[in-house]
C-alpha cells in the first residue's frame, strides 16, 4: 500500500534478512494491544517512519547518516540498486513534537498513528543533495539491491493531522543542513572513524 495507512496489515517475509526488524515492530504492537485488552493499561502506539538528525550514531546503518559520513570522508557513496527506491525522511525535532502531542492527547487516542514526513524522495536524490551540501568529492557507486528492500515508503499522516494537529515542518534540505555539522564535529574529534571501524 502506498502511501501507507495505519490500517495496512503489512506483507512481511517472516524468514528473510529484514524479518527480525519487520516482525519485531509487529510483535511489539501485538504485545502492547494485548496488555491494553487484558489489563486495561493505557497505551499509545506510534509508527515511526525514517527519522534523522543530529546525535544519530554514525554507524547505525541508517541511510542519511551513512551517506553523510561517506560524503564527509570523500568515500564512495554506496547506493543499493539504481537508487530509484523512495523514502520519506522526518527531521528529529518534528518527530519529537509528534510524540509529545500523542502523549498529551486524550486517552481515546490509542493508535497506531503514523508519524513521519509524507514528502517522498528517491535514495539517489538524497545522495545528490548530501553531495551538494557537503561539497564532497565522493562518487556514487551502485551495489545489488538487498532482498526484500521496500521499493516505496511514504506514510499517510492524515490521522496524526486530524487527531494531533501535527504535520512535519522541516524540509529535507534544511534538516540536512542542521545535521551535517554534527557529523563534521564527530569527524574532527575522530569519533566517526572509531565508530565506523567497530
Amino acid at each position: 500500500m502506498h502511501p501507507q495507512t495505519e490500517n495496512y496489515w503489512g506483507n512481511v517475509n517472516p524468514i528473510g534478512p529484514r524479518s527480525c526488524y519487520d516482525e519485531g515492530k509487529r510483535c511489539a504492537e501485538t504485545l502492547f494491544f494485548d496488555y491494553w485488552r487484558q489489563h486495561q493499561l493505557q497505551i499509545k502506539v506510534a509508527r515511526i517512519f525514517n527519522t534523522y538528525g543530529p546525535r544519530t550514531h554514525p554507524n547505525d546503518g541508517r541511510v542519511v547518516s551513512s551517506f553523510i559520513v561517506q560524503a564527509l570522508l570523500n568515500r564512495d557513496i554506496t547506493l543499493f540498486g539504481e537508487g530509484s527506491q523512495t523514502r520519506s525522511f522526518c527531521y528529529v525535532d518534528d518527530l519529537v513534537d509528534g510524540l509529545l502531542r500523542m502523549m498529551e492527547s486524550s486517552s481515546d487516542v490509542v493508535g497506531p498513528l503514523n508519524l513521519g514526513n509524507p514528502n517522498e524522495f528517491t535514495i539517489l536524490e538524497l545522495a545528490e543533495t548530501i553531495l551538494d551540501l557537503t561539497g564532497s568529492r565522493s562518487k556514487i557507486v551502485h551495489r545489488p539491491l538487498p532482498e526484500d528492500d521496500p521499493k516505496l515508503r511514504r506514510p499517510d499522516i492524515s490521522e496524526a493531522d486530524r487527531l494531533l494537529n501535527w504535520r512535519p515542518s522541516v524540509p529535507l534540505r534544511t534538516g540536512l543542513e542542521r545535521t551535517i555539522p554534527y557529523f563534521e564535529s564527530l569527524l574532527e574529534e575522530g569519533t566517526v572513524e572509531r565508530a565506523i571501524t567497530l
